[in-house]
């Protein structure tokens, strides 16, 4: 992610000193200094801007997948029940054709 080109530093901006003239701060240096804040606060902004974007479609994204992985476990679980209730039922199925194999055909082992 790209950092915003930030031109001032809380301390450049602690310490900046203006140039006096006679009547009071020369008023270019004024300027000048205020559009850099203007442009850093405005750098910043859109820069915190398109992060909470990013953290808001991340977000998303990710309670996506976590409702995705839970209709997969549930579909998994579910189709481990339904094997093992098919697995008894097909061994159920076995000793009861075994039974009537015996019972038919005569064969007492």
């Amino acid at each position: 992610m790209n950092s915003p080109k930030i031109l001032l530093t809380a301390e450049a901006i602690l310490e900046k000193e203006f140039k006096v003239d006679a009547r009071g701060y020369n008023p270019k240096d004024v300027d000048k200094f205020l559009d850099m804040v203007i442009h850093d606060y405005t750098e910043l902004f859109n820069f915190v801007k398109k992060q909470n974007k990013e953290i808001k479609d991340l977000t998303k994204e990710n309670n996506e997948l976590k409702d995705e992985l839970r209709k997969m476990h549930n579909i998994l679980e579910a189709a481990d029940e339904d094997t093992s209730n098919r697995n008894y039922n097909n061994v159920d199925l076995l000793r009861r054709i075994s039974n009537l194999e015996k019972v038919v055909f005569g064969k007492n082992e």
